[in-house]
């Protein structure tokens, strides 16, 4: 039986079922004793919770890291909250047992987080509900599940695992980790990346798909669960496990080291995240500073548009957790693939060709410089931001960013607010237009960044969701290496750094063009951070020259990848 989820946290594991069941935590037969009597047994849960779960993040902050204690901490304060703790007691007072206040209030606000739009907010949900079920243990005397007893090999599967579980976890004694809730940017995911356990989350009824001993298969890469495998898959994942291990192994030496090719010269390796929970990954990664911030979460998933004060708090919690680094930020790229419904952009034909990015944002002024004033003003601190305007085809276009930018100075001088007035502003090159301009735009910007994703798609003139021409859409095409070194050129002549964020620049294939061509910074997931510093070490400059000599005068892209990958693979030989 295979089964499939979310892939959490990269790895294989393999082992046997133990399946954690719901506690019974059924508080009807307790009876009420009293307002006060009620209110005292409520108060001793709440101190009997707070300390041990003290102790717990003490324990976790030890054994994983200061981060994920904090996950902890953060109940402990939820739970003290006086606004809280007085529903509670209202609800004594019109006669619940603790037990029943507990529930009501704790349910009331999970539901509340669970409803709102932002994913950050909504992860709390899984915090009430875990004060919720430890609080009613400790009213009913219901002992914790105790997972420091698991026999090593156990495949760990539950409702949700909560961080008040994990406390007991030894990652030596457990293969994967599987539940029926949570992504990639829940507790449970965050917990079992720290312990480097694979965990797979978000399978639909696995609790009762999988029996208790029952042997399991865990791809946490893949998202995969094979249940009851015969005994040659079990050989060739455990192959699959063994060679993923010295791989992490290897690339954990990479981790500290400054990105460098192999005669020494020096590369800025940064990553690409989507929220600012995610520049902590980055950091931990080895990545040197983050080359693609994308600002729309901010503005998706949401009924109303974020304000300058929560965009601000957004921009500047980034900029501080990657202090003395930079940090790239683009400015509102939406429409396309990226709709936000309250700002009403209409349906249209091809919105990929469409109103989208700078060009909405230019014609509404209002949201966009509420965006660049939130941006200098997160800047004022660690001075680290950049600015980065998506989707540019024409100077005009950014000498009108440029002008709304120095008019958000004068407004923040005005009023007597800090900001950094020496804010560097750079352009996505992403479109066929800003290629045949490149020279042009270097004169206007600090910097550019290559989108070779959209470049790609522009220059291809191909829907990449589109099945029938996906096979169209490959960066390998003659056009877009074309394109691509154009561009780095043009940016050499003017004396400004070019750097890439798009897929391409993790490619193994492609990695000895870029750094031939001269590209200065390469920006990739934080997962590809330590695979593409290993990649770029193993190159010296004379031989990524003749590669790249070679693979330019291949006027095919299905030619040219093959070429490129047979040296890849020679290469990882060596």
């Amino acid at each position: 039986m295979i089964l499939h989820g979310i892939g959490a946290s990269a790895g294989i594991g393999i082992g046997h079922a133990v399946c954690l069941r719901e506690q019974n935590l059924d508080y009807t037969g307790v009876v009420f004793s009293g307002k006060e009597e009620e209110k005292k047994r409520l108060q001793t849960a709440v101190d009997t919770f707070c300390f041990r779960t003290q102790a717990m993040a003490d324990d976790l902050q030890q054994r994983i890291g200061e981060k994920e204690s904090e996950i902890l901490t953060g109940q402990i304060m939820m739970l003290n909250d006086p606004f809280m703790i007085s529903q509670m007691q209202e609800a004594i007072d019109g006669g619940s047992v603790a037990e029943a206040a507990v529930d009501h209030v704790c349910t009331l606000y999970a539901d509340m987080f669970a409803g709102m739009e932002d994913e950050l907010m909504r992860q709390r949900s899984a915090d009430v509900q875990d004060i919720r079920t430890r609080m009613l243990g400790i009213l009913l005397g219901e002992e914790a599940v105790d997972l420091s007893t698991l026999p090593a090999g156990s495949v760990l599967i539950a409702h949700d695992l909560t961080p008040s579980m994990t406390v007991g976890l030894k990652r030596e004694k457990i293969a994967a980790i599987l539940t029926e809730t949570g992504g990639k940017t829940s507790h449970s995911a965050i917990l079992a990346r720290a312990l480097e356990v694979p965990a797979v989350l978000s399978i639909p009824d696995v609790l009762s798909a999988i029996a208790d001993g029952a042997v399991v298969i865990a791809d946490g890469s893949a998202g995969e669960i094979i249940v009851d495998p015969d005994f040659c898959t079990i050989n060739a994942y455990e192959e699959k496990r063994k060679a993923f291990l010295e791989e992490r192994a290897q690339l954990s030496l990479y981790r500290d080291r400054k990105t460098a090719d192999a005669d020494g010269n020096p590369y800025a390796l940064y990553a690409n995240i989507g929220t600012p929970a995610e520049a902590e990954a980055a950091q931990a990664a080895g990545a040197e500073g983050i080359g693609l911030f994308r600002t729309e979460f901010l503005f998706m998933d949401r009924s109303t548009m974020p304000s300058e004060e929560e965009q601000t708090a957004a921009y500047l919690e980034v900029s501080e957790q990657m202090a003395g680094k930079e940090v790239i930020i683009r400015t509102l790229d939406i429409g396309g693939d990226k709709a936000v419904p309250y700002l009403q952009m209409g349906a249209e034909d091809n919105p990929f060709l469409g109103y989208r990015a700078i060009r909405y944002c230019l014609d509404h002024s209002e949201i966009f410089q509420i965006q660049l004033r939130a941006l200098l003003r997160a800047g004022a601190k660690y001075r680290n931001i950049k600015i980065m305007l998506p989707l540019i085809t024409s100077v005009e276009e950014v000498r009108a960013a440029k002008a709304l930018l120095a008019a958000c100075k004068k407004q923040l001088a005005d009023e007597g607010i800090a900001f950094d007035d020496g804010m560097q502003v750079g352009v996505m090159i992403e479109t066929p237009a800003a290629v045949m301009i490149a020279d042009w735009l270097a004169r206007e910007v600090d910097f550019f960044s290559i989108g070779t994703n959209d470049l790609t798609q522009y220059v291809m003139a191909v829907d990449r969701g589109n099945a029938r021409v996906e096979k169209l859409y490959t960066a390998f095409h003659p056009a877009v290496l074309r394109s691509i070194r154009s561009v780095i050129q043009a940016a050499k002549r003017a004396g400004i750094p070019v750097g890439m964020c798009g897929e391409a620049a993790a490619d193994p294939g492609l990695i000895p063009l870029l750094l031939s061509f001269g590209l200065d910074e390469f920006s990739v997931s934080a997962s590809s951070v330590l695979q593409t510093r290993k990649l770029i070490a193993g190159w010296h400059a004379a031989d990524a020259a003749a590669v790249t000599e070679k693979a330019m005068n291949l006027s095919t892209a299905e030619e040219t990848e093959r070429y490129l990958q047979a040296v890849h693979q020679k290469e990882e030989q060596h």
